[in-house]
């Protein structure tokens, strides 16, 4: 019974990012950017504002790196880092929800489509939270995991918000008779 009701909470509030952001550019804006070619490797300080197809992240200093093949891995710093993402709609949603978060350090790895919070972490998906030390979300599965500090004074924290409930689809009932033609 435990089991089912972890997962019901990781349902949920599982997440899974706009599937068009990936075919996005990334932009980034800073104060100040430095890039070394050789190490596919850039980093941007100072206010720094990055952008990818619905992805917003607002750090004091974000390192991007790209591997051989085209993906992207970044590590944003701040106090905190800030990040909104529309997620694809779940049905019976038709637009997707946005996911919101903050912690002191975030990694986004394009390769694995995962997000990791790291120190202070917060994540709001649709009035739905969670709070812990760490978070990680995977955006592929839609799996969401939060640990509490090493040293046992934090604590994993979580609100859920009610859902409405489903309308009824409204039909005529059989018994009812057919209604007249209009003249």
């Amino acid at each position: 019974m435990k089991f089912f009701r972890v997962f019901l909470l990781l349902f949920s509030f599982s997440a899974q990012a706009e599937k068009a952001d990936k075919e996005k550019p990334t932009q980034l804006e800073a104060n100040r950017m430095s890039a070394d070619e050789v190490r596919r490797l850039n980093i941007f300080d100072g206010n720094v504002v990055l952008v990818k197809g619905t992805m917003r992240v607002l750090a004091e200093r974000i390192v991007v790196r790209q591997d051989a093949e085209g993906y992207q891995y970044a590590t944003a710093t701040g106090k905190p880092v800030r990040f909104r993402q529309r997620q694809d709609p779940r049905p019976p949603e038709k637009e997707g929800v946005w996911l919101d978060g903050e912690a002191l350090r975030i990694e986004i790895d394009e390769r694995a489509s995962t997000v990791k919070l790291f120190e202070n972490a917060r994540v709001n998906r649709g009035g739905d939270e969670v709070a812990g030390n760490y978070i990680l979300v995977d955006q592929t599965s839609e799996f969401f995991s939060v640990s509490a500090g090493k040293d046992g004074d934090q604590r994993v924290k979580m609100t859920i918000q009610p859902k409405p409930a489903a309308k009824p689809e409204t039909s005529p009932s059989p018994s009812s008779p057919p209604a007249a033609p209009k003249k």
